[in-house]
This record gives C-alpha cells, structure tokens and sequence, in this order.
C-alpha cells in the first residue's frame, strides 16, 4: 500500500469521523432546544402562570415583615401596601371594581417583571398571532377589552347594538326562534372588527383571564361588570345527576354530551338585556365545579351565612348594589345563580317611556299621583320593569317628606340618588321578619312608605294597616296581573294571617285604601311598556231599604214589601260589589292614550296634597284632558280652593251654596 492510499485512507476517516460527530452534536442541540421549547411552552401558559400568581400573593400576604429587618418607615409602608393587598383581595370577590382593578394591576407587574412574559412569548398563553387557534372566549374577551377601552361599562350594550346581537334567530337543531349569541356570531365580529393589539393589550387579556379562574367570576367575570339588567348561571342544560342515569339507557346520547354537542349545565350562561333573556352560546364553565365556585363566592358580600345543602338558597346583594339569589342542590336541581342590576342613574320616568307617542301626558299624570299623595300599586310580571318605573316615581315626592322603605333585599339605593334627603330602608333578614321591619317603621317618623315588593302574606296584610293609619301614602309593587286579582290577592293575605275572618270585610279594607295600579308588561320581544293605569272606585254602601209595607192594606201586599227588602239585604250578604274599576291610561296600537277621567273624590283628594304650582298645573291637565268633567266641577273646585285658602289664613270659611 502507496503512502499516498494511506493518506487518502486517513482523510477519509477523519471526514467520516467529523460528520458523525456533527450529526450526533446536532441532534443533541436540537433535543436540548426541543426541550427548552417544551419547558418554555409549559411555562406560559395561562394555568401555569395562575399558578405562580396565587403562590406569589399568598407569600406577599403572609410574610412576616418583622422578621426582615426593615426601618420604622419602611416597615410602616409595607404594612400598609400588605393590609391594603389583603383588603382588595378579599373585596374584589364581592363585586368591586375599584378592588378588581387593584388586583388585576398587581398580577400585570408580577407576570410583567418577575415572571418574564414578553411579546415573543405571551402568545403560548393566548395565540393572539393566530386567529384560526384562538377560542370563541378569547375572541370574545379581546373585543370586549378594545370596547371596554372606548366605550367603559357601556362596551357589551354598544357590541350588542352593533350587530344587532339581541335578535330572535332560527340556530342549527333547534325548530323555534330564540334569543341566542353565537359562537359564528363572534368569530363574524372578531374577523370584521380587524384588531390590533400592543403587548401592554395582550398582556391585559391574560390578566383577566387568569384573574377570573383565581379571584373573580370565571367566564361572566367581564361581562357581570357590563351595565345590563342581569346575568345568570347554571339554568339551562343537562346536569351533572342527569349524566349517570343516561349513561345507562343511550350511549350515543352520552357522547354526544362528551362531544359538547348537548350543553350541560356549566354551559349555561344567560345575561338579561333591555327586557330580553339572551343565552351566551359561546361562553361556558368549563366544569361543574367552576360553576359551583362561582356560586360559592358571588353572594358572600356581608357574611350573609353559609349556603349548605339544608339552606339551599341565598338572597343577598353585592358591593355594586346587584341583587344575587343562588340556589344549590338538592333544593334545585343544579348549581345557580342569579344576578340583577339596577342602574340608579337611568331610573326616571324619561328613561322609561323614551318618548313614545303620548308618553309626556302619561309622565305628567304619574307626577300627580305621587305629589297627589295617592297610593299606587305597580304590578307586572319578573323583569317587566316594576322596580325602575318605582324608583322613577320617587323622584317626584316632596322633599319635605320622609321616605322609608322596606325591601327583601336593597335594590332601590334611593340615598345614592338623592344622599340630602331623609330616607332609611329595612330589609328582612334570618332573624328580623318584614312584618317586624315594617312594625319598627311606624316609630321613625316617616311620611311615606315604599315597599319594594309586596311578597308575603304580613307584609300585604300591614302594608295596607300602614296605608291606612302609618304614612301619609304608600307605594308597593306587586306580581298580578289583572286590577281583580291585585284585589283578590291581598284580600286573601288578610285572611290567611287571620286578621280578618270574611272575605267581604277583607276586600272592603282592600279598595277603601287602594287608590291606582300601575300595570307594567313586558311582551314576546322584551318590549316594556304600561298596560294601563287603573283607578280604584269603591261602591258606597246605600241603605236601600224601605218601610213600605206600612202602607200596604193587605197582607200579600205587606209581605211583598217585606221580601223586597229582604231580597236587598241577601244581595248584601251574598253578591254585594263593593268596588269598580276603570282605565285611566291605556297602551293603543303603540300610542298611550288617556282615557276615562279620574273621580271626583280622588281629584279633590289630590289637589289637598299638592302646592299651589302643582295644583294649579293639574288644573290645566284635568281642562286639558278631561273638559267636561273638569266643567262640572269648576264650582266644586274652586270651592275646595277657598276652603284650603281660607284655612291658612286662620278664618272661618264661607258656607258652600
């Protein structure tokens, strides 16, 4: 062999040896890469970083700042920082935005400055990048955060209007029309709406996402924050107890649930919007106990006591003022929960009508009823209105009288609206039933009673002692539906408490004090509107007897008179009618029409209650509205004017012709 083969020969070798060892040395890059890539994937996402943030805050919260050796000044300001840490973690839980904020501003530096999420990797959280990977939820919280940006609390009313979201729509597999948002429906929007998000964005998307698994209301956690008349959980789908039973009877039934095909009960997501009930197709729990966390955590405000299976509902309200009812099994079926809002600023009467054709007439005659002093029932059914259309009348009692309320739970907020006047409201509680809230009502000096809701049997039967006797005049909301059965109704409250024992006295006690219901409907299209107003006129009780049968020379003649009157007294005791009733105001064909005048006695009534402008200003809407009534009266009333006139004036007044 040639020294030049062997030459060859080493070349060869040593060119071999080099490339194996860079085919190995490559393979290792690239598993450690693999590797790192792996770990770095794992290391951001949005359970991860969840993670580290409960860790963190817990460690910041339980730390004993004793221990470190700091200065007095320092140690002050963190004790401070710690307390108001704790504060916010607990308050956020309750409902406050201003606590939320807080603790959403803190996770933001943790994952911004300690745990390195930057702009190359805080799409392994979320694929911002992506939009074919992104979720119906995480296109829905990016729109609802660059709406939020514009438009504040207002951002999910102005997407809804925008797209014309709260419209009766046919859905695949359904036969019948619904109120429903759409997984489509969202994506539509997102690929329209075309946005652009900064990293300070993207990482505020991921702030809220891991802020409401942790501390907030998972999926509705955004959305409950929206001014909207209410959200609710858990209402609709299969639950939990019913998988079990269909496992053995259809498998196919079974995967198809498993496949999310057949919403379960954690899928159940429903907001109340300007009258309408819309299911949020696209948002959902996850898992039974997410929901079941929410329903834990969203009625704590306040310590009403604990939710368990032998006390399977709460009815409480939150720090912003919502009302929150929950439910758990085995008192229901699932998990639930219900939240209504009521938005103080929007409650007038302007608001509520929004200026239809004869609204400003309907709006002036509910002004003279409440400055009238004339006690008013609002019924309707759930979510019809009542308490909105309330808290609008009450902007229009005097200010020299004292409000005071009773409710279940407070939703009027009326100090909020009006914090110079003097107004105190009760509630029931465990302990404290409405019949004594309202018992302890009568000792506070107040000259108007407001009852939020006339749900119980003592609270129906008092409300009408207090009209009668407590306050210068009431006004209650209540749930019938006709004028006969608000009557009917509180009649029969009366008779099961056993304040009264015959159905006539009762219903007499009844309409001597009901002066006018307000009737509100809400129709298939969640349109709110007043059915009608309705004047309450009872039937006076005239002595219709005779002594007729003096005169009578015969005795067929003098029983014949004799069973006259007793054919009046039987009607008396068996049939007598002792009220009638007539519209005042009614909804036409779109338009609110004022009909039949009011009575005379109530019209005298309301004059007496009002100043000199506002009696003089139903002067004019009586001669407008109702002429010839008003014409008759003329002389009448300008003779009650100079009553009242002269009594300020200490003299005697004249004698009416």
């Amino acid at each position: 062999m040639t020294i030049t083969n062997i030459i060859l020969i080493l070349v060869v070798l040593i060119i071999a040896g080099y490339l194996v060892f860079y085919i190995i040395k490559r393979k290792k890059t690239a598993e450690v890469e693999q590797t790192v890539d792996t770990q770095d994937d794992k290391t951001y996402t949005i359970e991860m970083m969840t993670e580290f943030v409960k860790k963190r805050l817990d460690e910041i919260t339980k730390i004993n700042l004793y221990d470190i050796g700091l200065s007095e000044e320092e140690l002050k300001r963190r004790k401070n920082k710690k307390y108001e840490l704790k504060k916010a973690l607990k308050g956020c839980t309750y409902g406050d935005v201003n606590d939320k904020k807080y603790v959403k501003e803190l996770i933001y530096d943790l994952l911004a400055k300690e745990y390195g999420v930057n702009e190359s990797n805080i799409s392994r959280a979320i694929a911002f990048d992506i939009p074919s990977l992104l979720t119906p939820q995480d296109k829905f919280d990016i729109l609802i955060y660059a709406y939020k940006k514009e438009f504040g609390y207002e951002a999910l009313t102005e997407l809804i209007k925008k797209y014309n979201l709260a419209e009766l729509k046919y859905i695949e597999g359904e036969t019948k029309p619904s109120y429903v948002i759409t997984s489509n429906e969202i994506e539509d929007i997102y690929e329209k709406e075309n946005i652009v998000l900064s990293f300070s964005d993207k990482l505020s998307v991921v702030v809220q996402r891991i802020y409401q698994h942790y501390k907030g209301y998972s999926s509705i956690d955004e959305v409950r924050d929206m001014n909207i008349d209410g959200v609710s959980g858990g209402v609709s789908g299969l639950p939990e107890s019913f998988l079990s039973q269909v496992a053995q009877i259809d498998g196919d039934y079974l995967s198809q649930i498993e496949e999310h095909k057949v919403p379960r009960a954690c899928d159940s997501i429903w907001i109340f919007f300007q009258g309408k009930s819309i299911r949020l197709a696209f948002l959902s729990f996850g898992t039974e106990a997410e929901l079941k966390r929410v329903c834990q955590n969203i009625y704590k405000y306040n310590n009403p006591g604990q939710l368990s299976d032998t006390n399977g509902y709460k009815i409480n309200e939150m720090k912003d003022g919502s009302r929150v009812v929950v439910v758990r099994p085995s008192f229901s079926e699932t998990w639930a929960f219900f939240v209504r809002k009521f938005d103080v600023k929007r409650s007038t009467l302007e608001q509520w009508f929004k200026g239809e054709p004869g609204s400003d007439e309907s709006i002036e005659l509910l002004r003279f009823l409440v400055k009238g002093a004339r006690i008013v029932s609002i019924t309707g059914e759930q979510g019809c209105g009542k308490t909105t259309m309330l808290m609008g009348m009450i902007e229009n009692i005097y200010e020299t009288m004292n409000i005071r309320v009773q409710e279940t739970a407070f939703e009027l907020h009326l100090r909020k609206i009006y914090p110079t006047r003097n107004i105190l409201t009760f509630r029931e509680t465990e302990t404290i039933s409405g019949q004594e809230g309202l018992d302890v009502q009568k000792k506070t000096d107040g000259s108007v009673n407001i009852i939020g809701e006339v749900a119980t049997d003592p609270v129906a039967a008092w409300m009408i002692q207090a009209a009668q006797v407590a306050s210068k005049f009431t006004l209650f909301t209540h749930h019938a539906k006709t004028f006969p059965n608000l009557v009917t109704a509180l009649r029969n409250s009366m008779l099961r408490i056993g304040q009264f024992n015959n159905e006539k006295t009762a219903e007499e006690q009844v309409v001597q004090v009901l002066n006018f219901d307000i009737h509100l409907t809400k129709d298939f299209r969640g349109k709110r509107y007043v059915e009608r107003i309705t004047e309450c006129i009872p039937v006076e009780d005239k002595n219709e007897y005779t002594f007729d049968h003096r005169k009578e020379k015969t005795l067929e003649g003098k029983f014949d008179k004799f069973f006259d009157n007793a054919t009046h007294y039987f009607e008396k005791v068996t049939d007598r009618k002792l009220y009638t009733y007539r519209n005042i105001l009614e909804y036409v064909d779109g338009e609110y029409v004022i009909t039949n005048p009011i009575t005379e006695t109530n019209m005298k009534e309301m004059r007496i209650n009002m100043d000199e402008a506002d009696m003089e200003n139903f002067d004019k809407f009586i001669e407008k509205h109702w002429p010839n009534v008003y014409k008759k009266s003329t002389y009448t009333l300008e003779g009650e004017k100079e009553v009242v006139a002269t009594a300020k004036r200490g003299r005697k007044p004249k004698k009416q012709v």
